[in-house]
């Protein structure tokens, strides 16, 4: 079985993604990683800055992340989407957070949109969940709406595997349900319950990421990207600290 590209969501560096991305990046490839995600550039000063970060090492760009408020607009996604795949991404990640199953309805319509535009440009447009998603809303996970009413040509899903199971669903059993729409993962780690917001490196958490990885290789995804929302530690040190957790799995 081909196995997926390994990647970091530069969210872990905060700020210094943003004002020192090339020292970043170099940490990053001394970690052991494959590419990166960061944000989607929003900017020619920015996609320049991407590009000219990763140049000079072996890092992929696996994609772009961005808020489901960006896709609201035609010309800015297109910018948007041409922007990841001129740096060689072929991910464009979004998240984002209603209030009303009709809100989440008219979100999903706007994914859909916007899908097919990421699609023109060569990119494939995926929505990254919380643990929102997944908490009755109106009578009905608002997941399952987003799940049942984006077209599956147009939008895939980048199962965020800890925010699932802090939503009070198997990450394994949600994955294999929807095996078909996941070609991206992000693999997070830390306390759940009451200390959600304790991340934490890969295996140092409540997490069973075995099986969450188990179940995702099966899929074959392009990327599993480790993300971790930040860290009280050195950011490259406990990217490092992940990196090894997913070789000792066998990735």
């Amino acid at each position: 079985m081909a196995r997926p590209s390994v990647g970091v969501q530069l969210i872990i560096f905060g700020e210094r993604a943003q004002r020192d991305l090339s020292a970043v990046v170099a940490e990053v490839a001394e970690a052991g990683y494959a590419g990166i995600e960061a944000d989607a550039p929003a900017t020619p000063e920015r996609l320049e800055q991407i590009r000219s970060a990763l140049q000079g090492t072996d890092l992929l760009y696996a994609g772009g992340h961005s808020g489901i408020q960006q896709l609201a607009d035609v010309a800015a996604v297109e910018s948007l989407a041409n922007s990841v795949a001129s740096l060689g991404g072929r991910f464009v990640l979004v998240s984002g957070r209603f209030n009303t199953l009709d809100e989440y309805r008219a979100g999903a319509e706007t994914l859909n949109r916007a899908g097919a535009r990421c699609q023109e440009a060569g990119v494939r447009l995926c929505y990254h969940n919380h643990a929102w998603e997944f908490s009755q809303t109106d009578g009905r996970r608002p997941i399952d709406l987003l799940i049942a009413e984006t077209d599956p040509d147009m939008v895939g899903f980048c199962p965020d595997v800890y925010w699932v199971h802090v939503g009070g669903d198997d990450p394994a059993d949600f994955i294999s349900r929807h095996r078909d729409r996941c070609p991206y993962f992000h693999f997070k780690d830390g306390l759940g319950g009451d200390q959600m917001r304790e991340f934490r490196e890969l295996g140092r958490g409540c997490m069973d990421l075995k099986a969450a990885l188990d179940a995702a290789l099966s899929v074959r995804p392009e990327w599993i990207v480790v993300e971790q929302d930040s860290t009280r530690g050195d950011p490259a040190v406990s990217s490092r600290i992940s990196r090894e957790y997913l070789k000792s799995l066998g990735v």
